[in-house]
């Protein structure tokens, strides 16, 4: 049998993407909170240029982008998604915390289901 397993440093690299992915939808949360006005579609583009919060997440999805194809040239494209996957179990808890958004059972299971099947990948 061939060892499929990923080394802790491409599990950490993962995680840390993850979390960047994360990171920039709360990014752009705060940018909508901030506003985007209510005009034509052109006018409220303009605003969003001008918002920090959504240049910060686009920067950081640039710079996450750059991460990931490096991550790439030495990890299975098949072991390293499913990774992308933590970002949704861990951006649902950070709006909880940042945001104070609600957080169901049902998410709660979810997230738990998402952090199991990750655990049964990586390992």
């Amino acid at each position: 049998m061939i060892n499929d397993r990923l080394s802790l440093f491409q599990i950490g690299l993962l995680v840390a993407y993850a979390g960047g992915m994360a990171g920039g939808q709360l990014l752009f949360k705060a940018a909508a909170l901030r506003g985007i006005g209510d005009g034509p579609f052109a006018e409220r583009a303009v605003a969003m240029l001008g918002n920090g919060f959504f240049v910060a997440a686009v920067l950081l999805y640039a710079a996450l982008t750059v991460l990931w194809v490096w991550i790439l040239s030495f990890t299975p494209l098949s072991r390293a998604y499913v990774f992308v996957a933590l970002a949704f179990a861990v951006a649902p808890l950070l709006g909880a915390f940042v945001f104070s958004e609600p957080v169901s059972a049902r998410l709660a299971i979810g997230i738990a289901l998402i952090c199991g099947g990750l655990l049964f990948v990586a390992t």
